[in-house]
């Protein structure tokens, strides 16, 4: 059963509530831009290859610089890195559509793209970090943490359909440019915000150069999220390909959103109660689940039963990214713990990378089921992982 009380409780405070309102206009970019990119540099070449290369640029700008980012905001506190990314994210894009629509050469656009990743403001880490500061109960934290993960689905689902707004009732460029507003104005509300004045800095001891990632747990966390990440890009390149084979493209779209919906909705039912199996145990059952899920999906459905299926297959996705990030929480010290989150989110996304690109060259080969099952092997190789492994 789902309840609710928790997330009253968690939301009872008026400046979390205002915080996190502004934390959500600025990262609605995170659902617009790569898509808004791609689309704005194909429609300019007529071709997907450079527009997926501009693309692919903005998410290895993001993944690259996100680390040192979060070293920054652990020594410095986040109020001036913030500051500087609400001017230079839009600046970036602004250039980008302005060299994309003069005509620049590709490298000049690839190199604003990858800038534009590199000066995202990094407001979902300082939210992260931020619920470790205030929230000391691990009950209330899990549901601060799904929360979060329910409202980024809900920004992947949004942003898409934006984009679709934009290019069809203007274009491609202001889809970008309304990335860059939102990004901007969203970052200067949220740095207006009570917990941004009050921020904590804690005290700076020894360590390692590598920072988190010299704490072996913390490297063996890295990895299991690489292996089920890349379930994801296999995930998402599978659903297209299963899409495509059924002679509708447009079927993609709607399957990957029926499975974000289950997703949601797995998120908000873990965060509404307790759970007594220990983080690893849960862990690796999620993930294991995941992997079950993709093995099914792989089987030779009909569109209406991969659907229905679609739903049942994401219930376990949010849930394993917000024990996730309860294992970071936990794992890193209290002065590493938004450069932490960083290392997290980057090998999320180098993951997700991992299995599209897996996930194309599997189709140049086999079928759509070859990388759904490619994908439940991912995510069972990191429940695998996760089980064998205890917690410092």
């Amino acid at each position: 059963m789902i309840s609710l009380a928790r997330y009253a409780a968690l939301l009872e405070p008026r400046d979390l509530k205002q915080t996190i309102a502004a934390s959500m206009i600025g990262r609605l970019p995170i659902g617009i831009t790569g898509l808004a990119i791609l689309l704005l540099v194909q429609g300019a070449t007529d071709s997907f290859s450079k527009g997926g290369a501009a693309a692919a640029c903005y998410v290895i700008g993001l993944a690259a610089v996100a680390p040192a980012l979060g070293r920054l905001i652990d020594r410095n506190g986040p109020r001036l890195l913030l500051l500087a990314c609400s001017i230079a994210f839009p600046a970036a894009l602004l250039s980008l559509v302005a060299a994309v629509e003069w005509g620049s050469r590709s490298l000049l656009v690839l190199i604003f793209a990858a800038m534009a990743g590199a000066t995202f403001p990094p407001i979902t880490v300082c939210m992260r970090a931020y619920f470790k500061q205030r929230l000391n109960d691990d009950a209330l934290l899990a549901t601060a943490y799904s929360l979060e993960s329910v409202l980024i689905e809900l920004i992947f689902i949004v942003g898409p359909m934006l984009v679709a707004l934009f290019v069809a009732a203007a274009s491609a460029a202001a889809a970008v440019l309304f990335a860059a507003a939102s990004g901007c104005i969203g970052t200067l509300l949220f740095l207006r915000s009570p917990p941004l004045r009050s921020w904590q800095i804690e005290p700076r001891a020894a360590g390692s150069v590598l920072g988190p990632l010299g704490r072996p747990g913390f490297v063996v966390l890295i990895v299991i999220i690489l292996c089920y990440s890349t379930a994801f890009g296999l995930l998402e390149i599978g659903m297209t390909a299963y899409a495509t084979e059924k002679g509708n493209a447009a079927l993609a779209g709607i399957l990957l959103g029926l499975m974000s919906a289950g997703s949601a909705l797995g998120g908000i039912a873990y965060g509404s109660r307790s759970w007594h199996l220990p983080l690893l145990r849960q862990f690796s059952l999620m993930l294991a689940v995941m992997g079950a899920g993709l093995m099914v999906l792989a089987l030779p459905w009909a569109p209406w039963p991969f659907a229905f299926l679609s739903v049942f297959a994401g219930v376990v996705m949010a849930p394993a990214l917000i024990i996730q990030s309860i294992l970071v929480a936990k794992t890193a010290r209290p002065d590493e713990v938004t450069e932490a989150f960083t290392w997290s989110a980057s090998a999320l996304l180098c993951g997700v990378g991992i299995g599209v690109a897996a996930g194309g060259g599997l189709l140049e080969h086999f079928s759509s089921p070859a990388v759904l099952a490619t994908g439940s092997a991912a995510a069972l190789i990191g429940a695998a992982a996760a089980a064998l492994i205890r917690q410092d």
